[in-house]
């Protein structure tokens, strides 16, 4: 249904609060079937937030940001999607171990999607949302 929702009824964004009223909806859903999703953003969210330089809001189209130095690293929707920009090589890279998988609006960009499904998944967003950072800060040194 979330790819529906993004494929077809993408025009829907521009509305105000539309995408932040349909990750809502998401989140009940996901309250209802899988709870534990909504534990694991909650402790990527806890984990980030100790990082320096570090913040989270909501996102522009729903779910939760997380940034570093005010700049947007990644953004997860409430059904476990997790998105980040990454370099191109690193993406390709990471494509080829075949967990993660192009962005669903952004191909052809270094914008990933990996969903959170179960545990070992939110280790490997963990590790993501690390190799992210740390790539960013060795990258302005």
């Amino acid at each position: 249904m979330f790819s529906f929702v993004v494929n077809r009824l993408s025009f829907l964004k521009v509305i105000p609060l539309a995408a932040i009223f349909f990750d809502c909806l998401i989140k009940l859903w996901m309250l209802a079937t899988n709870p534990k999703v909504l534990d694991w953003i909650d402790e990527l969210e806890r984990m980030w937030l100790q990082q320096n330089n570090s913040s989270t809001r909501i996102h522009r189209y729903g779910g939760l940001q997380f940034n570093c130095n005010n700049k947007e690293y990644a953004h997860v929707h409430s059904n476990g999607l997790l998105d980040m920009l990454l370099s191109k090589s690193l993406k390709k890279q990471l494509m080829r171990e075949g967990r993660v998988q192009d962005h669903q609006v952004f191909e052809n960009t270094g914008w990933i999607s990996f969903y959170i499904k179960n545990e070992d998944d939110f280790h490997y967003a963990i590790s993501l949302l690390e190799l992210n950072l740390k790539r960013s800060v060795s990258f302005k040194k």
